[in-house]
Order: structure tokens, then C-alpha cells, then sequence
């Protein structure tokens, strides 16, 4: 059975946000492509909470994309010298069930988007569509079942394009990009399609998800075997957390099977991270959980099941004809990722979901890369969340990323 310091960990991490409710209406209907200086969203933003609190400059803009979702994206143009970017954008994008939040919550010399904005590049902070900022629609509510009917494939095809086109709109210059998890696989799926690569200078991947099959996360692989977000979906859970209430008899069943031990979610989640400030926890769960579509996580899970990196597989040869007019899923193919386009790998030696041998099979598939467009960096104590929380991170991780960015 579950013990309290599991059920409290549970709670944590997959409970929905008290305040989703709240965020309903963060935009009408007739939200319009464009910036919000003076934000009325509410005010709790990211600006308000995380960035003027520091004495940053910051900004409130909205984008949309072509399917309709408003997209919350926050702009640092001025570092805390008071001196205007003379550097290009950087557009920083985040993980799973998290939002923009974490780039921002440690201090200023430890927070990459900080540090950016203070060695003169203009930062933009993109938030997921779902997530708390994120959750208008030009026709649908969360509270539709077709709000979620999405997966990494949508953010691929409609949310990172809208974002590099806006950011590339104002700014006229091409971008820098930053993500975290499951951010780089978005990125590295645009790129071996050739997508967008025109509007890229340089792209840094954090903790690289692209192969998933040999993760030692004993815990996601039981939720992946177990088929967990497919029969949430086929419930009528369309948006994950779906409630504690829905998801503790799943988790349950998992953390019983033998061998899985959650005593510690966190670390089985996602590996021991060595450097992260457990004093900054309590301002963490003030952004965190946020919310993403169940098809999202069964189409991770299918790439757990497959070893493979391939569009949404819906099941059957019928649907995938209807849906691609070919009876499997399109694959993405890494080793079609440009060779002259600058990639910043960085991964760790304790991350349980961009695990060692999964990156490895992923640098495998960029060997042929130009030597001078591919920076690696490997910290054998890192886990998955040290990259973007760690309290060193700043020197063994931002500083390369700078000077990586600085040199293209």
C-alpha cells in the first residue's frame, strides 16, 4: 500500500491544479494574434509573480496558432542593467506538466532566463497550450473533450511554428532555442523534417528526449505496459491529471508490481537529482503540475512500447490510412536532421527519462554532423531536473550554452 509520503508525493506531482478552474477564461473567444503589455489576464502571471519581482522589464504576449489555441508567451527585452538586448532572441520552451515557471525560479545568477537577458539576448518564454497561461481556444473550452485531442505531433505542427513565426515577426531576426525534455523532441522532430530550419541560429537541447525504449524508470515503464493513459482516454479522461480521485487506483496498481518502489516518486520518476534547492519547492508547486492532453501520454508510452519515433499511432490500419493514407504512423527520421544546423546536447548521468543509452542512440544518429555545430556536454551526477532547477547549472551548464550561442 501506499504510504503518506508517497500519497503526499502523488498529490504533488499529479493532482489537478487548484487553480485550473481559475484559468478557464485566461482569454475570450476574440483573444486576437498580438501582444498584451498591460496584461488583465489576472494578476497572477508569470511577469507579475517571477520576472518584475527580480527587476526585469517584462512582457505579457499571446499567440495563436492555426488550430485555434492561445498561447501564453512572456518577453524579457532588457537585462537588469537597464540595457536594451543587442542580441538576438532566444525563445526558451519547457517540458511535460510543467509551464515557463522553472526557468525563472531560482535566482538570477542560477535561472537560465536571467542570465540570458542579462548577457543581452532578448528572452521569450513560451507556455504549452493546456498549461495554466495557455488555456484559451478561439472556439473551444477546456472543458471540451476536443480541447485535448492533441499530442507532441500538434505541438510540432502548430505550436512551435506559431511561436518562432511570432517571435521572428518582432523581433525580424532568426532565434536561438532552448528546451527542456520533452521540449527537444518537439524541436528535433521540426528539424528532421526540415521544418522551420530557417528560422533557427542554433538550438540547445536539455536532457534530449527522442528514444524512449530503454528508460530505467521502472515506474513509467509499468504506466507505458499497462496501457494507464489509454485507458484513462478510453474513460473519458481526456486531460491528464484527470483528479486524484480518477488516478490514485491506477497508480496504486503500479507502484505494487514488483520492483517499483514509491517511497520517492520524484526520483523514480525522473532519476536523483544532486542539485537542485529543496528550499525552492513550495514556490515550485505554485506553477506546478500543469496540465497536458492523455493523448500526449499515450503517444510517449507507444514510443516506450516501440523503441520507435513516429507519428500518433491510432490503433488500426484503417484509421492511420485515414488519418496519414498509409497503414502505420510516418516516422520521424533523426538522421535527417540538417548536418550544418548548431545543436547543443546536454544530458546527465542519472536522468531516468532522457536515459544514457537512449541519448547515445540519438548521437548515433547525428555522428555524421559537422564537428563544429555539435557542443556536447555530459554530467555523469545530473538527473531531469538538474538541468533546469540545478543551483551549479549556471556554470557547467548556461555558461557553454552562452558561449555556444555567442560563437553562431
Amino acid at each position: 500500500m501506499l504510504n503518506f509520503s508517497s500519497v503526499l508525493t502523488l498529490l504533488v506531482l499529479f493532482s489537478v491544479s487548484a487553480y485550473a478552474a481559475a484559468s478557464e477564461n485566461v482569454f475570450s473567444a476574440n483573444a486576437k494574434y498580438g501582444v498584451i503589455l498591460h496584461s488583465s489576464i489576472s494578476n497572477d502571471t508569470i511577469c507579475k509573480s517571477l520576472v518584475q519581482p527580480q527587476g526585469y522589464v517584462c512582457e505579457e504576449h499571446n499567440v495563436t496558432t492555426k488550430d485555434g489555441y492561445i498561447l501564453s508567451v512572456q518577453r524579457i527585452p532588457v537585462g537588469r542593467s537597464g540595457k536594451t538586448a543587442d542580441k538576438p532572441p532566444v525563445l526558451l520552451q519547457h517540458g511535460i506538466l510543467v509551464d515557463a515557471a522553472p526557468w525563472l525560479l531560482n535566482s538570477p545568477d542560477e535561472s537560465l532566463g536571467f542570465i540570458l537577458a542579462d548577457n543581452g539576448f532578448d528572452v521569450w518564454l513560451s507556455n504549452t497550450r493546456g498549461t495554466k497561461y495557455s488555456r484559451g481556444h478561439t472556439s473551444l473550452s477546456p472543458n471540451d473533450s476536443a480541447y485535448w485531442e492533441w499530442s507532441w505531433d500538434e505541438l510540432v505542427q502548430y505550436d512551435l511554428s506559431a511561436l518562432v513565426q511570432y517571435v521572428h515577426d518582432q523581433t525580424g531576426q532568426t532565434l536561438h532555442y532552448v528546451g527542456h525534455s520533452l521540449a527537444t523532441l518537439i524541436a528535433l522532430a521540426a528539424f528532421s523534417k526540415q521544418e522551420l530550419l530557417n528560422m533557427f541560429r542554433t538550438a540547445a537541447l536539455l536532457s534530449p528526449i527522442a528514444y524512449l525504449n530503454q528508460i530505467p524508470s521502472q515506474l513509467t515503464k509499468a504506466a507505458a505496459q499497462m496501457y494507464l493513459a489509454e485507458e484513462l482516454y478510453r474513460l473519458g479522461y481526456h486531460q491528464f491529471p484527470p483528479g486524484w480521485d480518477v488516478l490514485a487506483p491506477f497508480l496504486e496498481m503500479i507502484c505494487n508490481k514488483p520492483g517499483n518502489n514509491c517511497s520517492d516518486l520524484m526520483t523514480a520518476f525522473t532519476g536523483p537529482n544532486c542539485c537542485v534547492n529543496s528550499s525552492k519547492a513550495g514556490v515550485l508547486l505554485e506553477h506546478e503540475p500543469q496540465p497536458t492532453a492523455t493523448k500526449n501520454l499515450i503517444h510517449l508510452s507507444q514510443m516506450i512500447r516501440t523503441g520507435s519515433i513516429a507519428m500518433y499511432d491510432y490503433g488500426s490500419k484503417d484509421e492511420n490510412m485515414g488519418h496519414y493514407g498509409q497503414p502505420t504512423p510516418p516516422p520521424y527520421n533523426m538522421k535527417s536532421i540538417p548536418k550544418d544546423l548548431p545543436l547543443f546536447l546536454g544530458y546527465g548521468g542519472h536522468d531516468m527519462l532522457a536515459d544514457i543509452k537512449d541519448v547515445k542512440t540519438l548521437l548515433n544518429d547525428l555522428k555524421d554532423h559537422d564537428k563544429d555545430k555539435l557542443a556536447v556536454i555530459y554530467r555523469k551526477d545530473y538527473a531531469h531536473a538538474d538541468f533546469i532547477l540545478g543551483v551549479n547549472a549556471n556554470q557547467v551548464v548556461y555558461d557553454p550554452i552562452v558561449s555556444f550561442f555567442k560563437l553562431h
